[in-house]
C-alpha cells in the first residue's frame, strides 16, 4: 500500500471540499460571516434552541471561543440568545431568520456536493463509499 499517496489524497481531498465549500457558501448575500461561521450555524440547527455547552460539544470547541463566535453572529443577525428561564445561568442559542436562510444555503451545497459524488458510482460503490467514511468518521470521533 502507499501511504504516501493515501496521505495525499485525505489531505486534498480536505482542502478541496473546504476550498469548493468556501466558494460555493460565501456569497454575496452570506459574505459577512465565514466557513466556521456557517459550521457553527448548522451546529445550532432548525429545532429548538440550544444551551451554548451543546454545541461547543458537536465542534469539539470551548465554550469561550463559541462565545467569541456567538456573539459576533449576534451583531450580524444570524442568531438570536436567551437565558433560560429555570437557571438563568443557562443560555440558550436559536437561529433568526437570517441564519435560517444562511443554515438552509450551507446545507444546499451539501446535498449539492454528495449528489455530483454519487452520480457516478453504481450501488455496490456507493455502499463501499459510505462505509469508508463511517470508518473515518469513526476514527475521528474516537479522538474526541
Amino acid at each position: 500500500m502507499d501511504k504516501d499517496l493515501l496521505n495525499n489524497l485525505v489531505v486534498d481531498l480536505f482542502h478541496g471540499i473546504s476550498y469548493e465549500e468556501e466558494k460555493a457558501v460565501i456569497t454575496e448575500e452570506f459574505k459577512d460571516i465565514s466557513n466556521k461561521d456557517l459550521h457553527i450555524i448548522d451546529a445550532i440547527g432548525m429545532k429548538k434552541p440550544r444551551n451554548m455547552s451543546a454545541i461547543a460539544k458537536d465542534l469539539n470547541i470551548t465554550v469561550g471561543t463559541l462565545t467569541i463566535a456567538i456573539n459576533n453572529l449576534l451583531k450580524k443577525g444570524y442568531v438570536k440568545r436567551k437565558r433560560g428561564e429555570k437557571d438563568r445561568r443557562v443560555v440558550y442559542i436559536s437561529l433568526s431568520e437570517k441564519g435560517k436562510k444562511a443554515y438552509t444555503h450551507h446545507r444546499e451545497f451539501h446535498r449539492q456536493m454528495i449528489e455530483g459524488l454519487l452520480v457516478s458510482l453504481n450501488e455496490q460503490e456507493q455502499e463501499m463509499l459510505i462505509k469508508v467514511m463511517q470508518y473515518f468518521h469513526d476514527y475521528y470521533a474516537s479522538k474526541k
